[in-house]
């Protein structure tokens, strides 16, 4: 009889002298797995990488643009407009990497002037991109927008980097954009050229959402941007 209780005992996962033990065991298996899950859970989902265009051309031909009405902004809870990611999602350009940048977007003298592409080409792409997002405001008040600057490392005409910007709030009509993205632009480039974020972390804190973006990089608290030219007049 003693026999088969100890059998029974065992086949249930208790010991002779009670359950005690048993119980210590599966609470220490259980907590293993629930701690790596929390572990998972609290950690940041990974950014997705961001495309590498085709970079800078001798010369640069119109690029087609998404379908008519295939695009929609988005808006901050302050109003600020932000592209559609699937349509505008950011490029970079090969010609630009960590490890030559006082040769390319900190060069002294600049760089952006020599690989911009010119009016004739993006005027085209600006007219066909307003249709794409629906844009029907001046198109003077709106910018055609490198969403990742050509001064932070930004691909100069690839479409998946380029979108027509309305206006932000308290622009007055008819007189040009009023963009703070600008000024978020060029304190982001004065931060890489004097080494206090990477590249690759600014391009992806920009591309992601340009209003929280010198936040996101403990450049600045937590507030809206405010207006002001940028260096490349991107």
């Amino acid at each position: 009889m003693a026999a088969a209780v100890l059998l029974a005992a065992a086949a249930a996962g208790c010991s002779p002298g009670g359950d005690h033990a048993a119980k210590g065991a599966r609470s220490a298996s259980a907590s293993a797995p629930a701690a790596a899950g929390d572990a998972a859970a609290a950690a940041p989902p990974l950014a997705a990488a961001i495309v590498t265009g085709p970079g800078p051309k001798a010369s640069y031909d119109v690029q087609p643009q998404p379908a008519p009405g295939s695009c929609h902004y988005r808006y901050t809870a302050d109003k600020q407009p932000l592209p559609d990611a699937s349509c505008t999602p950011g490029a970079i350009s090969p010609a630009v990497n960590q490890g030559n940048l006082k040769d390319t977007i900190c060069k002294q003298g600049g760089y952006t002037s020599t690989i911009r592409p010119p009016s004739n080409i993006t005027g085209k792409e600006k007219a066909e991109n307003a249709k794409s997002y629906g844009y029907d405001g001046p198109m003077g008040d709106a910018e055609y927008d490198h969403l990742i600057s050509l001064q932070l490392g930004g691909d100069p005409n690839d479409p998946r980097n380029l979108w027509v910007q309305p206006p932000s709030p308290g622009h007055v009509p008819g007189k040009g954009p009023n963009n703070p993205k600008d000024s978020v632009e060029t304190h982001l480039h004065t931060a890489i050229c004097k080494g206090q974020v990477t590249l690759a972390a600014a391009q992806q804190a920009i591309a992601t959402d340009w209003t929280t973006a010198e936040a996101k990089l403990a450049l600045r608290a937590a507030s809206s941007p405010t207006s002001e030219p940028d260096a490349d007049g991107d």
